[in-house]
This record gives C-alpha cells, sequence and structure tokens, in this order.
C-alpha cells in the first residue's frame, strides 16, 4: 500500500545508527545484535523502495535521501516520546477535589489557580461548589454535621465560619475585615470623603453574613467604625458576594465587603475604598479536611500554595487600600468586631 508507514522499530533502529555511524553501536544502544540492526535496516530500505547506508568494510554512510529525511524523523520520533510520557504522567496523576461557596471560588480561587497547576502539573484538580453545608436558617440541619458530610465527599473544603469543626483538621486561610467599596466613577457623581456622606448613597448588601442571622456587614462596619446616623438596613441585597461587587463595579451604590474577593478590581482601580477604615470580623475562611485527606502529599502541596497565595491576598490588600488616600482624609485601621459576637449565631460557611 503506498501510503503505509514502515514498522516504527525499523524507524528507531535506522535513528539509531544514522546517530552512532555504526550498527554495531546502534545494536548496543538497543539491546539487540548487530545482526538484528542490519535486518531491520534491510528491511527498511525494501518498504521505502530506497537505499539508505552505503557499507563499506571500515563502516556505513548515510544516503543522501536518508540524510534528507534524518532531521524531520528524529523531531517525530521525539514528539512520540513527548506524547507518551504525558500520557504516562496523566496517568500517574492525582485527582484532588477542592469545594467551595460559588462566591470564593469564583472571586478568589479561580483567579489563582493556574498558579498551582503550572507548579504541579502531576496534581488534577477538581473544583466543586454548593452551598448546602452553609445553611444557617433555623430549622436547617446542624452547621458542623453539615460540614463533616461536605468533607466526606471532597479532599478539601474552604470553609468561611469560626473554623470550630471538631474532628476534622483546620488550617486558617484568611482573615476578613469589611469596608465600604465603591466604583471610583459614583465618586465623581457623589463624594464620599467622609462617613456621613453614605447617606447620599445607595447602600449595596452583601448578605452572606445576614443570612445566618448574624449582624450584616453593613451594620458590623458601622458599629466597628464608631459611625452612628446611618441606617445599616436599607438599599438593594445580594445573597452572593460576587453579585453585590458586581453591582458596585457598575456604579450602583456602595457595598461593604471583603476586600479578599476583590483583590484584582482593587489593584486596578475598578474599585476603590474611599473611606479607608477596615473592620475585623471575628471569622475567616479555613482549609478543613478528613484525617484521611489529610495524609495525602497532594492535599498537603494545595494546603501550602493555598497559605502562600493567602498572604500575598493580604498584602496586595494593605497595598491598595493603603495606598489610595486622599489629602489625608481616607485611613486604614483595623476595629475589632463588637462583644455581641460570642452570643451571636455562628456561620457556618460563606
Amino acid at each position: 500500500m503506498k501510503n503505509r508507514l514502515p514498522p516504527l522499530n525499523s524507524l528507531k533502529v535506522f535513528e539509531a545508527a544514522a546517530r552512532h555511524s555504526s550498527f554495531k553501536k546502534a545494536a548496543e544502544e538497543l539491546h539487540v545484535t548487530a545482526a538484528a540492526v542490519s535486518h531491520q535496516l534491510s528491511q527498511l530500505e525494501s518498504i521505502l523502495g530506497v537505499q539508505l547506508f552505503r557499507r563499506f568494510n571500515q563502516g556505513i554512510e548515510l544516503t543522501p535521501a536518508a540524510r534528507m529525511c534524518l532531521p524531520r524523523l528524529r523531531e517525530g520520533l521525539e514528539c512520540l516520546r513527548d506524547s507518551v510520557e504525558q500520557i504516562r504522567v496523566h496517568a500517574r496523576a492525582e485527582v484532588l477535589t477542592v469545594a467551595a461557596a460559588p462566591s470564593f471560588a469564583m472571586r478568589w480561587l479561580m483567579p489563582r489557580l493556574h498558579r498551582f497547576i503550572l507548579a504541579r502539573p502531576d496534581i488534577d484538580v477538581h473544583v466543586a461548589t454548593r452551598m448546602s453545608p452553609f445553611q444557617g436558617r433555623r430549622g436547617a440541619r446542624s452547621g458542623v454535621a453539615a460540614v463533616h458530610e461536605w468533607a466526606a465527599e471532597a479532599d478539601l473544603i474552604l470553609m468561611y465560619g469560626h473554623g470550630d469543626y471538631p474532628g476534622l483538621h483546620v488550617a486558617p486561610l484568611l482573615g476578613v475585615s469589611v469596608t465600604p467599596l465603591c466604583s471610583p466613577t459614583l465618586l465623581r457623581r457623589q463624594p464620599l470623603d467622609s462617613a456621613e456622606q453614605l447617606l447620599n448613597h445607595t447602600l449595596l448588601h452583601d448578605d452572606r453574613e445576614a443570612l445566618y442571622g448574624n449582624p450584616s456587614f453593613w451594620q458590623r462596619w458601622l458599629e466597628g467604625a464608631g459611625v452612628t446616623g446611618i441606617a445599616a438596613d436599607r438599599g438593594p441585597r445580594f445573597t452572593h458576594a460576587f453579585l453585590a461587587a458586581g453591582a458596585a463595579l457598575e456604579g450602583l451604590g456602595v457595598v461593604a465587603t471583603t476586600p479578599a474577593l476583590v483583590t484584582e478590581e482593587l489593584e486596578t482601580g475598578r474599585l476603590v475604598a474611599p473611606l479607608g477604615t477596615m473592620v475585623r470580623v471575628n471569622a475567616g475562611y479555613h482549609a478543613v479536611t478528613t484525617e484521611k485527606s489529610e495524609r495525602r502529599d497532594d492535599v498537603q502541596a494545595f494546603k501550602a500554595w493555598l497559605l502562600e497565595e493567602a498572604a500575598a491576598t493580604e498584602a496586595c490588600i494593605r497595598r491598595a487600600i493603603g495606598g489610595r488616600r486622599r489629602r489625608g482624609a481616607v485611613h486604614r485601621a483595623f476595629a475589632a468586631a463588637d462583644g455581641a459576637a460570642s452570643t451571636e449565631r455562628r456561620p457556618a460557611a460563606a
């Protein structure tokens, strides 16, 4: 058949013999006899209908046809080796299932995940999102029981809460603070140089805390910053942080939210913190694993990477918010949440 390819083994023998300019050395490399090499090459020449070597008593020499095809043949064999190795790597790759709430997965994990994948191509990461473990309303299942159920379905879960999940390994990841954020275009229409000017703005609500019966982010910020005379419950509400941030990006109002989920927008100036004051929330993000998952090398590698990214996130927040002081009026300050946090219903996650 005209387009029939010769046997791969004979092509490998040809490449080795051409590289060494010796049947004997090619045979040693391939762990066969010199006679076997000569036989393979004779078969290859018969299939191709062209002479590849001139044979002399003192050695061998490539024919012009052989010299012409040799570079492309070597390139093809190298590509074949790389492809086979990729198959082997994929076969060895571990699958790591990481679960998180939609907002955290979308706004924090996914923009950074490519760095882990490039650093550890041997680990396949599967990201899953769901909301069921975060039920905190009256009559819902115990938050801790829900976390255990979710941890049984994933190798590592990223939880927002207080980190008190008995029977599970919990590694603090990111502390959480809230601050008012808005689009700079909004400030051109309506200035916001002091907290009192919030009266002139629409308050956008990231409702993660309020959904669990806890004080809203706006209430936490106003109380922590010592601001009075502002109604904390007015304005549109959003159950997901990315929706609230999206509304702020569109210039619809000012949102009290966690800067950790909008670091890209803060760095590029699409969102700004006009008042600068950060109020610490008595909760944070944690990496949670079962005893079995904790013993896995891929889980440990991912946790180490998470901690590096978390430290970079906190540094980014300090630069973005601390670097946008205007006329000395905008400042950064961390204030503890009020004493009511000890009696509030604790959130399971967000």
